[in-house]
């Protein structure tokens, strides 16, 4: 991608809708400049699919909008993160023969032996999101990472591939037409946090990616530097918030702050003064234990025991000796590393986006791992710019309802 191109990203989470816009300084480095930022509070979707196209449009609109803002340009196009249940993994085999045996494998042939492990049955209304190629056979070599330009006779390539609901695909994709946007990309978002937080060492040496949001649990396995399985679990860190509502008897709005106040305590003294946060039910105090180890440790050791068959169900759990990252908005829990450790028996760090320079104070943590993976990704598969700076509008048909009457109104005396 050229040197000053702007990229864009959007993450549409069941508890908040972040935008990103980036910018590209330097076309030698995958370092991201962050001009844009924008997170508003999610409205019509439920855990990770869109279930109110018209609630939904308006939020996206509005964190769009704050981005733009921002930044000082419009989105033409952006990338988009992909969740859900709906989202089912394989694993698919293709083989070709080398199209010059005498000569070099191309391009081409790469291309061909990808379209030949695409050839899956499907269930009906259901359409593949990503083909990720695992490793490569030159004939009788295995393991080959990259074939282009190696000679042969017979080309084969193990693949991961991620399937997710066609309906929901399409209602993700009309919100943001909608918003005078188009789609980029679709990304389902363990792949995108995993770019954004992973190591090339722990993708290599084999490691488990959770990312925790608020309605929903991305699961993403890496094996010998691939994408080797992915899951998403229709629970998330709103579960907890639920749990904290219904021990203590207060709104969701209040449990929610009690939540994030919990995980920003230095101190682990069992009386907590709760005055600060002007509760309206006027909380005071509550006990330490009581919250952590009453309400919320059961929570996340349930999470986790699903998180475990998961990964049997894999047949990977031996092969990620690098352990378990955990990210997403619902990895600031309090107490998550613990509860992690003692249900899965393997090491555990939360970890946050890295790569990434401008206006990141608000990002440089796990809830915004989507976001700035779904950057990362636009720089890996685009090879053309997806949005041209130049101009401060797009192309009148890529307004949106919306957006056709803000640009109006900017015409207004």
């Amino acid at each position: 991608m050229a040197k000053g191109k702007l990229i864009s990203a959007l993450d549409i989470g069941t508890s908040k809708i972040t935008t990103l816009i980036a910018q590209l300084r330097d076309p030698d480095s995958d370092s991201l400049h962050i001009v844009g930022v924008a997170s508003v509070p999610s409205k019509g979707v439920r855990k990770g699919q869109i279930v109110n196209i018209e609630e939904a449009v308006v939020a996206i609109t509005e964190s769009v909008e704050a981005a733009e803002r921002m930044a000082g340009f419009n989105i033409a196009k952006v990338w988009v993160s992909v969740g859900g249940s709906h989202i089912v993994s394989q694993n698919s085999h293709g083989v070709v023969a080398v199209s010059e045996p005498k000569g070099e494998i191309n391009s081409e042939d790469v291309r061909r032996v990808l379209e030949a492990a695409r050839a899956i049955s499907l269930p009906t209304a259901s359409e593949i999101i990503h083909v990720v190629p695992r490793s490569y056979n030159v004939d009788s070599q295995e393991g080959v990472k990259d074939p282009s330009g190696m000679t042969g006779v017979r080309l084969e390539v193990t693949t991961h591939i991620v399937t997710g609901s066609s309906t929901s695909l399409k209602n993700l994709v009309k919100c943001v037409s909608e918003v005078g946007c188009d789609t980029a990309g679709l990304v389902y978002t363990g792949l995108a946090s995993g770019l954004a937080v992973l190591s090339d060492t722990e993708k290599e040496l084999g490691v488990v990616l959770i990312d925790i949001g608020g309605g929903t649990t991305g699961i993403a396995m890496f094996t010998e530097g691939a994408l080797s399985y992915s899951s998403v679990l229709p629970v998330g860190a709103k579960n907890v918030t639920n749990d904290l509502a219904i021990g203590l008897r207060i709104s969701l709005e209040s449990a929610e702050k009690i939540k994030l106040f919990l995980s920003t305590l230095k101190s682990k003294e069992d009386d907590i003064d709760l005055s600060s946060l002007h509760l309206p039910e006027e909380l005071k105090t509550v006990s330490y234990k009581t919250l952590v180890d009453g309400i919320i440790r059961p929570r996340l050791n349930e999470i986790f025991q699903l998180i475990t068959a998961e990964i049997k169900k894999s047949n990977l759990g031996g092969l990620t000796p690098a352990g378990l990252v955990l990210t997403g908005g619902g990895a600031l829990t309090v107490g998550i590393s613990d509860s992690a450790k003692r249900v899965l028996s393997m090491p555990v760090r939360v970890a946050s986006p890295v790569g990434i320079s401008g206006l990141i104070d608000d990002i440089e943590n796990p809830a915004f791992a989507a976001p700035v993976g779904l950057l990362k990704y636009a720089l890996t598969e685009s090879s053309e710019p997806v949005h041209q700076p130049g101009s401060k509008f797009p192309t009148l048909p890529n307004f949106g309802k919306l957006k056709i009457v803000s640009f109006l109104r900017s015409l207004l005396p």
